[in-house]
């Protein structure tokens, strides 16, 4: 049996493995790889933080997530590979509540940011509200 995620160490495996793999991917890597420009260490920590925050309702983020997605070339089938990279993290690591939870809200996350993405897409006079 594996343990559930409950601590900032957890946060940190789960975190340094996917981006490990999202920067491996030949589709959504070099998204990434132009947007952050080498520099993953700001990004790994910004997501610890996000993930604390979430997880372990120990509240060390704040933010807007979605303002630094705005203009990245991201599409369905961006958030659909991001996802299935998540959880198969998630699944290779860790079982129980907490990592449901982890799954669940990157899935809400993933449905939420590609709506928005579409809609200012199809609307693009329209100011992004956070």
């Amino acid at each position: 049996m594996k343990n559930d995620i409950a601590s900032i160490a957890d946060v940190q495996l789960f975190v340094d493995e996917f981006y490990a793999a999202v920067g491996r991917d030949g589709v959504i890597g070099p998204i990434f790889e132009a947007k952050l420009q080498g520099n993953w260490t700001p990004h790994l920590e910004k997501m610890y933080r996000f993930w604390q925050t979430i997880l372990l309702h120990e509240h060390t983020y704040s933010g807007s997530p979605f303002l630094h997605h705005i203009k990245l070339p991201i599409y369905k089938e961006h958030f659909e590979l991001w996802l299935r990279l998540f959880h198969a993290t998630i699944d290779k690591h860790f079982e129980g509540a907490v990592a449901e939870e982890a799954k669940s809200r990157a899935g809400k996350m993933a449905v939420m940011f590609e709506a928005k993405l579409d809609y200012l897409r199809n609307n693009p006079d329209t100011v992004p509200l956070v």
